[in-house]
């Protein structure tokens, strides 16, 4: 495991995320058990002179309520394709199987935050959240957007992780 700085590989990081499978969001719950749970959607950049990943999780998921009790999270980047493990964490939740459990994910502690890293994964972002931002339809303004990501109005929370520790894990 090697530190990095968080934009030394954030082209091929969103490009991979963009067009690939996804990433890996990880959080523990208020019993630190940790959840994994697959994004399509990530911005990193710099807010308040900083550098912050801002992901977007729905109330309804149980990753939600994890980043909530904990206040932290990490964006974990596959190496090459994890594409069975993605689909897994994408369609199932953390209420009801441990998916650390069922796909047998080794992971790496967190050294800044208690949300763990995935050991099999090119790239992971530790997070401490600094801010949240319910999106709400009138803060919405293209429709197209809201027909096609929001028709039962199930709008996300925009978690803003200052990014407090970037790896580069070993093969």
């Amino acid at each position: 495991m090697n530190a990095m700085s968080p934009w030394k590989r954030l082209g091929e990081i969103q490009e991979q995320i963009l067009h690939g499978d996804g990433a890996f969001l990880v959080a523990v719950d208020e019993h630190g058990h940790p959840n994994a749970m697959t994004i399509g959607w990530l911005q990193v950049g710099t807010v308040w002179s900083r550098p912050v990943c801002l992901v977007l999780v729905r109330p309804s998921r149980y990753t939600h309520s994890c980043i909530e009790a904990s206040g932290s999270f990490t964006v974990n980047v596959p190496r090459g394709t994890m594409a069975e493990e993605l689909a897994f964490c994408g369609s199932r939740s953390g209420r009801e199987v441990d998916k650390f459990a069922a796909l047998d994910l080794g992971t790496v502690p967190g050294t800044k935050v208690k949300a763990p890293l995935l050991a099999d994964c090119a790239v992971a972002y530790e997070c401490r959240v600094v801010a949240r931002a319910e999106l709400k339809p009138g803060g919405l303004l293209d429709e197209g957007i809201r027909a096609k990501y929001y028709p039962r109005g199930d709008f996300h929370t925009l978690f803003f992780g200052d990014i407090v520790a970037a790896w580069e894990l070993s093969a």
